[in-house]
């Protein structure tokens, strides 16, 4: 493949931000990976980011709204969800203990991505996960 160019594939979805939107989110998600052997992992990544979004930021405001991007290659699969802001503070991986009811969704999506990335992003916060095709796949960088 010339350097220049790539296979990859991406989708954009926009969603209010009601939390039956969550398994809209999660249908996109299912229809586009139909027949990835990671589309299961993908998928609860989807609903957990997505129902973040809702719960504790702007996102889950009347008027809010969430953003999915989901960018496919041989290589890896990577979906972002960008929220509306306003939360203090960005989204961390807490240890909880075992009987806590909230607190272990980013421990969940990060035990699923080989990659999480989390980035501010026009008023709101992007969380980026990276699953790779194979194991040891990391794309290059230069």
């Amino acid at each position: 493949m010339h350097e220049y160019t790539s296979s990859a594939r991406v989708w954009g979805l926009s969603c209010p931000g009601f939390p039956e939107e969550v398994s809209r989110a999660r249908r996109w998600t299912r229809d586009i990976l139909r027949g990835s052997p990671l589309a299961g992992d993908v998928e609860l990544i989807v609903s957990e980011l997505s129902a973040n979004a809702i719960l504790h930021t702007a996102s889950g405001l009347e008027s809010g709204r969430f953003y999915l991007a989901l960018a496919v290659s041989p290589q890896v699969i990577a979906l972002s969800v960008t929220d509306d802001g306003g939360a203090p503070t960005g989204p961390k991986i807490e240890d909880q203990a075992e009987e806590a009811e909230h607190g272990r969704g980013l421990s969940m999506v990060s035990a699923l991505a080989h990659r999480v990335v989390v980035h501010d992003s026009n008023g709101g916060r992007t969380v980026t996960a990276e699953l790779f095709a194979q194991p040891g796949t990391e794309e290059q960088s230069c």
